[in-house]
């Protein structure tokens, strides 16, 4: 029966062999759990309830969530097999979700080592490149954007003589975001040297190019921002999103209200924004322990 289901994915999924033996390993392990052997094994028998047992001894033995939930997948696939196969009249998983997957923190830099970042880019020079590269860091940085906003921006998007940026985002919804004055300063610098240098051939005025005069490509700021945060020395993950996460920490631990930076990351739910509110408490207990008396009290007792 197991391996009919295996055929059938094989020849109508074109699943890859290595697929077909997790999906065959998932569904023994369930079918030896149940107490049956694969040749002996009655699908129609199982009930939802032996389903939430064997989640329930799968997240009891310290499985992860991605684990259990790829596990599920497989014997899904194969009680709907057996239903299109007319062995079962009703899969007992219909009404048995997914296991939900820990919210995993948003990566951020810490502001020291970001200071020293920005201290490295903010210096003018004629060089195109290198102001190009430069401002998309402190763009990323100052405002918050995706890396998606910052693709389409033009010239025309900012006003109050670069103080504000409209930005286009999700569902074409536009926020304006403010800009630092140093940041604007460099916008204005970096849009001279372009000018200077680069004969735009792109379809929109676009602010950032390539050194062709075309519109820089997503994974080109990608790799550029990769690149400059390793140039500090910062480690693990490395991207324009890390930086985004790192506008709204710091706006955060510095006293900014949850719904502000809610409007300038342009979240239409405050729950995906309250995200960051977890780094804010992880931070103040780290502060906690290394300041207050009785936690460093409590540790030298313990050792």
């Amino acid at each position: 029966m197991i391996d009919a289901f295996l055929s059938y994915l094989r020849s109508e999924k074109g699943y890859s062999e290595l697929t077909l033996r997790a999906y065959g390993d998932d569904i023994r392990q369930f079918v030896g759990y149940y107490g049956a052997v694969p040749e002996h094994f009655r699908p129609e028998a199982v009930t939802p309830d032996d389903i939430r047992s064997w989640i329930m001894a799968l997240s009891d033995s310290g499985m992860a969530a991605t684990t259990v939930n790829r596990k599920l997948s497989s014997l899904r696939s194969f009680f709907r097999y057996q239903q299109r196969c007319g062995r079962v009249e009703k899969t007992p998983l219909r009404q048995i979700g997914f296991q939900k997957k820990p919210k995993r923190l948003p990566v951020f830099i810490e502001e020291s080592r970001m200071q020293r970042i920005l201290d490295g880019v903010i210096a003018p020079s004629r060089d195109f490149q290198t102001e190009r590269d430069a401002l998309i860091v402190l763009l990323f940085y100052a405002t918050g954007i995706r890396i998606a906003e910052l693709l389409e921006i033009t010239d025309g998007d900012f006003c109050a003589d670069c103080g504000e940026l409209i930005v286009t985002g999700k569902g074409d919804k536009q926020r304006i975001v403010p800009v630092l004055p140093g940041v604007s300063r460099k916008i204005s610098h970096y849009i001279s040297v372009r000018n200077e240098q680069i004969i735009c051939k792109a379809d929109k005025n676009y602010l950032f190019l390539t050194d062709k005069g075309k519109r820089i490509s997503r994974t080109a700021v990608y790799q550029l921002v990769t690149r400059t945060l390793g140039l500090f020395g910062v480690q693990g993950k490395r991207s324009p999103h890390v930086l985004r996460h790192t506008f709204a920490t710091h706006l955060l631990n510095r006293g900014a209200d949850i719904k502000s930076i809610q409007e300038l990351l342009g979240h239409t739910d405050l729950r995906t924004t309250q995200v960051y509110t977890h780094n804010t408490i992880e931070r103040v207990k780290e502060v906690y322990q290394k300041a207050h008396p009785r936690a460093k009290n409590e540790k030298e007792e313990e050792l």
